[in-house]
């Protein structure tokens, strides 16, 4: 069974530590809400392409974001909307690529992210893709065998160096199952042990996620501010 190798190849790595109840936990009702299938396309839309704009700058402070390539969603995947001139990228994610497993086909899901030259290189090409598979109608399982052949075929590249994302907007949801996330920062890494950063040890502020299948590392660091400069009140204890 393949069904969760996908949560190490995008930011569901850190919405499932969320399910898991490190940092949040959904609550009864949210638990019995279930997307068996895809919904229409135009329900994963937004239908006010500058809000979307808007919404994906949140991603990251304002001296990064003002001066980021912004990509939105269309129909057939994502298409760049604003060009920039820092290198960042900055997006909405959906539940296929930005959400615990079972949010993959919520159409609600709306996580901005703004990833650095090196992670829009490599990592951002992972999500890209996934979107490509899911707007196609292809399950989450699906999903995983094509994302797990197309790294065997070195379609995809390692992680470069340096390749991080901002993710400190107070306006995403993420989900049922995990809807407001904290303020955090992701390193990528390809083939890491995260016992280099010491994650995921009593007392440790960094979470980390590594799957060998995949050959990726993500190393969680939560944050004591929103994007906007305003305090984060949520726990930033990433291990019980």
């Amino acid at each position: 069974m393949r069904t969760k190798k996908i949560a190490a190849i995008t930011t569901r790595s850190f919405a499932l530590l969320v399910v898991l109840g490190i940092t949040h936990r959904a609550t009864a009702q949210d638990a019995t809400t279930s997307y068996p299938k895809m919904a229409p396309i135009d329900q994963y839309m937004m239908a006010d392409r500058g809000a979307e704009i808007a919404l994906a700058r949140t991603a990251a402070p304002n001296s990064i974001s003002r001066d980021a390539d912004v990509m939105v969603l269309e129909r057939h995947g994502y298409t760049t909307a604003v060009r920039g001139r820092n290198g960042f990228v900055c997006i909405v994610g959906r539940g296929w690529s930005a959400a615990a497993d079972p949010d993959f086909w919520n159409p609600r899901v709306r996580v901005p992210m703004c990833v650095n030259a090196a992670a829009a290189r490599t990592y951002l090409l992972r999500v890209t893709r996934i979107t490509d598979l899911a707007l196609k109608g292809q399950s989450l399982a699906q999903v995983n065998d094509s994302i797990a052949a197309a790294l065997a075929r070195n379609e995809l590249p390692p992680m470069e160096p340096g390749a991080m994302c901002y993710m400190m907007s107070k306006l995403g949801y993420g989900g049922d199952s995990a809807p407001h996330w904290p303020s955090h920062l992701m390193f990528f890494y390809s083939d890491t042990d995260p016992a280099i950063w010491g994650a995921n040890l009593p007392g440790s502020p960094v979470i980390a996620v590594a799957d060998p299948l995949e050959h990726l590392t993500q190393f969680v660091i939560t944050t004591q501010r929103w994007s906007d400069g305003t305090e984060d009140h949520h726990p930033t204890s990433a291990m019980p």
